[in-house]
């Protein structure tokens, strides 16, 4: 039989879909590259907002058109959130919430004993090559009022730290991963439960101590599980200049009703003392517009407050109601119209951020991971300080495959949400 494997929404997401490839192809199984002729479908779902929940449903019924015949497992958030929906969607057959989906493979696997294959759809085959998500944590012991992840996916948890630095040994040994990206629910967390003071701190000195993967990156982290010695990490020019440091809103007043223990002072401290720190620091975030009590007078104060704080990139989302949370039972819900108006704007805004950013290094030399060629023949990879590059390779030379390599380039031009430049070698 063949698999085919899909998901939707965060690299906490994608990193269990690896997990679960590599899990297959460590017992003998294949993989596949379409879901056409395919026996089982697999999706691996979300439901942080209604958008990621429509989107879901979206994936479902496309693939169960495309393939009719095959099949269709439905695990993760959605399938947690919403069991009955979700068994009732076309060529459902296995709706497996989170609880249970470290047994995705068994359950699928014992009612399915033929040979397997797995695809993964983060692009192609080379990307999990190049780039890798490693899971190291799960669920969250936050209170954010806005959010339904804890309800989802639990309290903090967190893998030992042995079998985190056995699975990247194997990514670098086995697949030549050029890169690896540490993700969790909450991943400054990491270690907590396991009664580490700086659990996250000591994962990362030790995968940079006893591993020789070239790049080591962080995805998203709470500020307030940061302080400042944290980023003398940064001295090994392995770990990637880029820190995904959710604010949220940029009002104090908001960020109280949101149940988020930061105000915008020590924000914007923690991130001067990161760019400090670590020259060249790509600090990115995510924005939500439009929570109950954001009127137009605090809208734009998070506005300015996030105009000053030079952002590389944002992620913006309107608020979105979710049952079992806080958030929907706060007075002054705000007007659908009005959240997608000032999410618009914040975005625009954010645009403008990133194109700053970009510009920067126009004219310098830096060093890129290349992904894969396009069909125009340039490649494409990213720095480590998270800016998109797409590059020929100067002079006649014939063929050179720049794939899973690390090579500098000349940055050259802006274009299209991405920097143009030249590889030199």
């Amino acid at each position: 039989m063949q698999i085919y494997l899909d998901s939707v929404g965060c690299r906490l997401n994608w990193s269990e879909i690896e997990r679960l490839a590599r899990q297959l192809t460590a017992v003998g199984h294949t993989v596949v590259n379409s879901p056409e002729g395919a026996d089982v479908l697999i999706v691996n779902t979300c439901a942080v907002t209604a958008q990621a929940e429509r989107k879901t449903r979206h994936t479902i019924r496309s693939l169960h058109r495309d393939n009719p015949g095959a099949r269709l497992a439905v695990i993760g958030c959605y399938a947690t959130l919403r069991p009955d929906t979700s068994a009732n969607l076309p060529g459902v057959s296995w709706v497996i919430a989170n609880a249970e989906k470290g047994r995705t493979v068994d359950m699928v696997t014992t009612e399915c004993p033929s040979s397997l294959a797995w695809q993964r759809t983060l692009g192609d085959a080379e990307t999990l090559r190049t780039r890798a998500f490693v899971k190291v944590q799960d669920g969250c012991d936050n209170h954010c009022t806005y959010c339904i992840i804890r309800a989802l996916r639990g309290a903090s948890q967190s893998r030992p730290l042995a079998h985190v630095i056995a699975e990247i040994q194997a990514l670098i040994e086995e697949a030549g991963c050029q890169e690896a990206v540490l993700t969790g629910a909450s991943l400054g967390a990491y270690g907590r439960d396991r009664g580490l003071a700086h659990g996250l701190r000591t994962l990362v000195e030790t995968i940079l101590v006893e591993t020789d993967l070239p790049r080591l990156r962080l995805s998203s982290l709470e500020p307030w599980d940061l302080d400042e010695t944290f980023f003398e990490l940064w001295d090994d020019p392995r770990l990637c200049r880029q820190i995904h440091l959710p604010l949220q809103a940029g009002c104090d007043a908001t960020l109280r009703r949101m149940g988020r223990p930061i105000t915008t002072k020590a924000f914007a401290h923690l991130v001067e003392a990161a760019r400090e720190t670590i020259p060249d620091l790509a600090v990115t975030t995510d924005i939500l517009v439009g929570f109950p009590g954001e009127d137009e007078a605090t809208f734009r104060e998070s506005y300015a407050f996030v105009e000053r704080m030079a952002f590389a990139k944002l992620h913006v989302f309107p608020y979105s109601p979710r049952p079992g949370t806080a958030a929907v039972k706060l007075p002054e819900q705000v007007p659908y119209h009005e959240r997608e108006e000032r999410a618009e704007r914040m975005r625009k805004l954010g645009t403008e951020q990133r194109r700053r950013f970009q510009t920067r290094f126009l004219n310098h030399e830096m060093d890129v991971l290349w992904e894969k060629q396009r069909q125009d023949g340039r490649w494409t990879g990213w720095t480590d300080n998270y800016i998109r590059v797409v590059a020929h390779v100067k002079g006649d030379r014939g063929y050179i495959s720049l794939h899973n390599q690390i090579t500098p380039v000349r940055l050259l031009a802006l274009q299209n949400g991405y920097l143009e430049g030249e590889v030199i070698l």
